[in-house]
């Protein structure tokens, strides 16, 4: 099993509100990523930023022209984490954690995501 992480504005009205569409039904929401993680790694604290991910044209591996390229660290930052653990056994999750972030702009560069590569039959693998 593992964590299903949900990353949210703290309010519904923060910065770029009208942007934030729920696809297919363009419904808005407060919700700004969300995943499910199966790691050991920490789970995000209060300072944690999500990170932004774009494509550079003169970048774009032809292979892969729907890749984003680059990434850089996000303006939204966790400002405080709330843990729910499942009660009864069998639950699909270890825990489901909320993720509330605030808009703090940064000045961060964008960096160059590793290469990927596609291996035959087996699928993909990321070339530093």
């Amino acid at each position: 099993m593992g964590r299903y992480i949900i990353f949210k504005t703290e309010t519904a009205d923060a910065e770029g509100w009208d942007d934030r569409q729920l696809m297919p039904s363009g419904s808005l929401t407060d919700i700004l990523a969300e995943y499910y993680d199966a790691s050991q790694r920490p789970l995000p604290q209060p300072g944690y930023r999500l990170r932004d991910y774009v494509r550079v044209e003169s970048a774009i591996d032809p292979q892969f022209p729907a890749a984003s390229t680059h990434s850089r660290l996000s303006n939204w930052q966790v400002t405080r984490v709330e843990v729910y653990e499942p009660r009864e056994m069998g639950s699909a999750f270890d825990a489901i954690v909320v993720c509330f972030c605030q808009w703090v702009p940064i000045a961060a560069s964008i960096e160059p995501l590793p290469a990927i590569h596609a291996t035959q039959g087996v699928g993909f693998r990321l070339i530093p």
